[in-house]
């Protein structure tokens, strides 16, 4: 696997990232108030997650479950049914009520902000992973591993999918080609559209993408052709609204746990 990061990337991810930060630094201050006053502490949690072709690495993000919920739900306590994807609906009792709120507003990955400008995540890139949904993965693709071609991003093309409307075949496809299409022709206008599309999806869910719509935005930038063996595959019937699990709560702590 190639650990090259095209140096336009990174330019993107400093000057986009420093905007996002500066922009919406007073409601992250407001999220983490409202978690501490409302739920308490930990307000932070910090989970290990693949970001790359290593191994895992702290990840921060807001805490929006209970405290035992990565006890209760996780890839090796919920059985494989339908998808290897561990998904866990936003309804779920797991969630606090103001970790419900956060999740709908799209807020729970905004601390990684900081792993973004420390070079350690992209802003748009594939999702961070559990080693052990990535173990769970790897028994059926193989080639699961070169989704971690590039570093894991606060949001990225399955995003305008919707993890919870899309197969686990077509989802790899898209991350992996993703990874091709900004290892060999990456544009900034690739990562700026996708991050409007998510904002645009997230809100206004009649604007969402098909698996082959995002196949065919990543092929106008330069992308590889879908596989049509693999798009066949892709289409599955919409579950309940829900997310992945990797919002897995830490045991209870002063303030940032890890874990």
């Amino acid at each position: 696997m190639t650990n090259r990061f095209p140096a336009p990337k990174r330019a993107f991810d400093i000057v986009v990232g420093l905007g996002m930060g500066v922009a919406i630094l007073p409601l992250m201050l407001l999220v983490a108030a409202a978690i501490a006053l409302l739920e308490g502490r930990p307000v932070l949690y910090v989970s290990r997650r693949r970001l790359d072709g290593e191994g895992p690495k702290p990840v921060l993000k807001f805490r929006t479950m209970r405290r035992d919920a990565e006890r209760i739900a996780n890839r090796d306590s919920v059985p494989v049914i339908g998808t290897r994807f561990l998904n866990l609906p936003i309804g779920s009792p797991l969630y606090t009520r103001i970790g419900r709120l956060i999740e709908l507003l799209m807020l729970t990955e905004m601390p990684q902000l900081l792993h973004v400008l420390a070079g350690r995540m992209t802003i748009v890139g594939n999702r961070p992973l559990p080693e052990n949904v990535v173990a769970s993965l790897r028994e059926e693709f193989p080639e699961v591993e070169e989704r971690f071609a590039v570093r894991g991003g606060l949001t990225g093309p399955v995003q305008l999918v919707g993890r919870e409307y899309i197969s686990d075949a077509a989802r790899i496809d898209i991350e992996i080609a993703y990874c091709r299409t900004v290892l060999t022709a990456y544009s900034p206008l690739l990562d700026l559209r996708i991050l409007a599309a998510t904002v645009t999806t997230g809100f206004w869910p009649g604007n969402r993408y098909t698996p082959a719509d995002v196949m065919d935005l990543l092929q106008r930038h330069g992308g590889p052709a879908a596989d049509p063996v693999r798009q066949v595959r892709a289409p599955v019937s919409a579950p309940p609204a829900g997310k992945d699990q990797d919002h897995e709560a830490p045991a209870a702590g002063s303030g940032v746990v890890r874990r």
